[in-house]
């Protein structure tokens, strides 16, 4: 039976993704849903210096926003004392799901190795979301979530002033 290139081609990247995450660790699962993400999704434009990590953790908060999913963006949460998820998620989704679903510039701010600040500017809608990411847990259990404290909704439409109205204003360095 002779396949059409564009079959030959789908079930050649279904084969790979699938000897990719096969051969993964415990990260398979992970690594899968990233791939998924990334293959439904507009990347994301970048300013700044991103992490490997850092820019993976605001990639899925972005694509969680845009798909409105609530419980996965919840999941994404560093569960320090202050956090609250469920409620920061919801109002993440309400506030910026529109702009999500288009056009994102993510700005990293500093250096990145540990924790590293964000600003996601949707150009649909010109709104500006700050969040700050960071590398929890250790060794082999290390890994990048995002700090969510945000339960009134009008936190999370609240931009900090020193965050520039268009990226690279700062030269990616906070002013503080």
């Amino acid at each position: 039976m002779r396949l059409s290139p564009p079959l030959r081609a789908a079930l050649a990247a279904a084969l790979a993704l699938t000897a990719l995450t096969g051969c993964s660790s415990e990260s398979g699962g992970d690594d899968a849903r990233y791939a998924t993400g990334y293959g439904s999704h507009e990347p994301l434009a970048v300013v700044g210096y991103p992490s490997t990590g850092s820019l993976g953790i605001a990639q899925e908060v972005v694509w969680q926003i845009a798909d409105g999913n609530a419980r996965e963006l919840a999941r994404l949460a560093d569960d320090h004392e202050m956090s609250a998820p469920e409620e920061t998620a919801a109002n993440w989704i309400t506030a910026f799901g529109k702009g999500a679903n288009g056009k994102v510039t993510a700005e990293f701010y500093d250096e990145g190795s540990v924790r590293q600040a964000v600003v996601l500017y949707f150009h649909g809608t010109e709104q500006i979301k700050h969040i700050n990411v960071r590398v929890v847990g250790g060794g082999k259990k290390e890994k990048w979530q995002v700090v969510m404290t945000e339960p009134d909704p009008a936190q999370a439409r609240t931009v900090p002033p020193w965050v520039p109205k268009k990226p690279g204003e700062l030269g990616s360095e906070t002013p503080l």
